[in-house]
């Protein structure tokens, strides 16, 4: 029998590891064959450890440096991982914002990404794909263009009258977003926290809640014995993540208690489905 195959088309690398990385892990380990699809090499991400800003090493090649790190994720995680080969757009800051880059991933023309993507998912023909919200999760213009790009090479994938030299038409049976960055999920871990006389980092993003996250959860993955594989894949990822930071700052035997689950928003199926599930796969396993 076929395995299942599980498809999550990120933004850049280390978006894999922040993002569902615990349940792509926990369905590896069930004998899933997962597929993380990266869209950019993460070219003009900054240096946000601060033990390695002045790394000659990491200065001299950033985007040789985010290949080496997103392959030992993968290995982490249990996963294959392919890039969609397009170049990292930058986050734009000031007011008003710079113009993004000529020839990045956010102008890049659908004509152009769909297509690659299209590709991916004929070849390896999931049963379920995870993405991104139409806000991107956070409005990186990458962010957003994945979604963009994920919902429409869905669409033209099944359509046998769309790019039929990229293969056979494959219809996904089922397309998520990720729900994870919720309100619930940080006053949960706060207040179990303060129960216990810690300090939580959630208390200024709570009084400062901007209503980011707010989706409808479908689908809870119990995944909490898979935290040590997701936190490997994001200390791996050395250059983007500092390992005194906010993803380290919850002690993990709260989190596991709190809040054991990743969370997804089922947002197209062609199989029945539940009002609260709790496998990616439900409707689609034989």
């Amino acid at each position: 029998m076929a395995p299942l195959r599980l498809m999550a088309v990120h933004a850049h690398p280390d978006d894999e590891s922040s993002k569902g990385a615990a349940t792509m892990a926990r369905y590896a380990a069930d004998g899933v064959d997962v597929l993380v699809v990266t869209c950019t090499g993460g070219e003009r991400g900054d240096v946000l450890n601060p033990r390695l800003q002045d790394d000659p090493l990491v200065l001299t090649d950033l985007p040789a440096r985010r290949r080496l790190e997103m392959d030992a994720a993968a290995r982490a995680l249990g996963v294959r991982q392919t890039w969609l080969g397009f170049v990292d757009s930058g986050l734009p800051e000031g007011d008003p914002l710079p113009p993004l880059p000529e020839g990045c991933f956010a102008l890049a023309p659908l004509t152009e990404t769909v297509p690659a993507l299209v590709a991916q998912i004929r070849e390896f023909r999931p049963q379920v794909l995870l993405t991104y919200d139409e806000n991107g999760g956070y409005p990186h213009p990458d962010h957003i263009m994945t979604h963009v790009v994920s919902m429409a090479a869905v669409e033209a994938a099944a359509d046998p009258e769309q790019h039929p030299e990229l293969g056979e038409a494959w219809q996904v049976p089922k397309v998520y977003y990720h729900a994870s960055f919720s309100r619930a999920r940080m006053s949960a871990v706060h207040e179990a926290l303060l129960e216990r006389g810690a300090e939580s980092p959630f208390g200024d993003w709570l009084k400062d809640w901007d209503g980011r996250g707010g989706r409808t959860v479908t689908c809870r993955v119990e995944c909490s014995p898979y935290f040590p594989q997701r936190d490997a894949a994001l200390l791996a990822h050395a250059t983007q993540i500092d390992p005194d930071g906010f993803f380290f700052a919850v002690p993990r035997d709260v989190e596991a208690q709190v809040w054991p689950w990743e969370e997804f928003e089922l947002v197209s199926s062609t199989v029945a489905t539940e009002a609260m599930e709790d496998d990616l796969f439900a409707g689609v396993r034989p």
